[in-house]
């Protein structure tokens, strides 16, 4: 997620001369940041790991359930983000990086077949391929970035996947609340080591000055994540429609479950999924701005993830009896999303428009009612509450046609 500026003659920093290895493998000072056609291959597997948690959320829809999905999302989230990271310092033109990328996704695509089995019979493997990764992602850094301040920074996640591997590997050695308790402890570490710095003996906790975010190439890498992710609620309205009858009640519902996935998508893009990279680099501390918005794109992309059940549902069930939990999470998707999106402006604007607020108060007093109203009624409720506020912010966008962004902390 951060990036090391390496300026040439900066190399001297680190006390060693950078060597010709690291040189070439490592992006120049101007080279642009734009994402490469290996990151967006790389991506592919994240549409698989998506579908294997909604499916896996459908068939399990209890808090026990969404507990586990949370947990399988945040280490997923955590490959992809830590890899994101990476290809900002190293050139993905280069074979060996291309090729360490394309093992990573290998890595990827076996926690994601076998998601479905992670609290299961399929652990050991989840948790194992989950360890690999990360650890030899670091390992990989440490060996080619001898003499680049980089190196410093995979020691230190090298350092803290290791701690973090210890109740990865352990909960998969063990059955049932133990194991939800382990990996759970696991996801805490990984998700605050980076909030922390990196605290690491011999090494101490990583200066402000340490982190120079990459903001045009983290903000493209986002918003490819999150296409990424509104292709999984595309891929799962599809299926759905398609094993079900052609029926109105159930067309009705593939239009209302579309109408949400289009305003998912209106709603991050006007204006902070816009100027996200701008943002970044107009912070006087980069990673203040930058790690909130890590943390809420994983709330959002949680909350597509919980969309994509409550679209199957409805298309299913158009107008069946519901139940409790299929209203939870039919208005609980977008009400996470919600949240998400207000954190991310948090970021961009250093405020949050009134419209987010008063979203999720309006999906909260939807629910009592529509637990007594058939699901489809419910999802038109909450497709409705999403096209307010996608009016809201065209109609300030059109009022505030140039607003700068304004990161918490002030400029730089």
């Amino acid at each position: 997620m951060a990036r090391l500026i390496q300026y040439q003659g900066e190399a001297g920093r680190t006390g060693e001369p950078m060597t010709s290895r690291a040189a070439e493998l490592v992006r120049g000072p101007w080279d642009p940041r734009r994402a490469a056609f290996l990151e967006l291959f790389f991506d592919l597997v994240f549409v698989l790991a998506l579908t294997q948690l909604s499916r896996g959320l459908i068939q399990h829809l209890s808090w026990s359930g969404a507990f586990q999905t949370l947990v399988l999302l945040m280490a997923f989230w955590w490959v992809w983000a830590h890899t994101a990271g990476f290809t900002d310092i190293l050139d993905p033109q280069r074979p060996p990086i291309q090729l360490l990328v394309t093992a990573i996704m290998l890595g990827g695509l076996v926690m994601a077949a076998v998601a479905p089995e992670a609290f299961g019979r399929r652990g050991l493997v989840f948790a194992g391929a989950y360890v690999a990764i990360q650890l030899g992602r670091s390992v990989f850094a440490l060996l080619v970035l001898r003499g680049h301040e980089a190196r410093r920074l995979g020691a230190r996640e090298l350092v803290w996947f290791g701690v973090s591997a210890l109740p990865w590997i352990a909960g998969a050695l063990t059955q049932g609340s133990a194991r939800a308790a382990l990996w759970t402890l696991a996801v805490v570490v990984d998700s605050t080591a980076l909030a922390l710095r990196y605290p690491t003996p011999g090494l101490g906790r990583a200066s402000p000055s340490e982190f120079a975010i990459s903001g045009v190439h983290l903000a493209e890498r986002y918003r490819q994540f999150f296409i990424i992710a509104l292709g999984e609620l595309i891929l799962v309205t599809g299926l759905a429609f398609s094993g079900s009858g052609l029926g109105a009640d159930r067309s009705t519902a593939l239009v209302v479950s579309f109408a949400t996935t289009v305003m998912l998508w209106r709603i991050y893009i006007y204006r902070a999924g816009e100027l996200v990279g701008t943002a970044i680099g107009a912070a006087r501390d980069p990673l203040r701005v930058g790690l909130p918005m890590i943390y809420s794109h994983v709330v959002m992309v949680a909350g597509i993830v919980v969309t994509a059940v409550g679209q199957e549902l409805v298309i299913a069930h158009p107008l069946a009896h519901s139940r409790s939990a299929w209203t939870a999470v039919i208005l609980g998707g977008p009400a996470l999303f919600l949240t998400g999106r207000a954190i991310f402006e948090y970021a961009t604007f250093a405020r949050v428009s009134r419209d987010r607020p008063i979203g999720l108060l309006l999906l909260a007093a939807a629910a009592p009612v529509m637990l007594h109203l058939p699901p489809l009624l419910a999802a038109t409720a909450a497709t409705a509450v999403l096209a307010g506020i996608a009016i809201a912010d065209a109609s300030r966008a059109r009022r505030h046609p140039s607003e700068p962004p304004s990161p918490p902390g002030g400029p730089a």
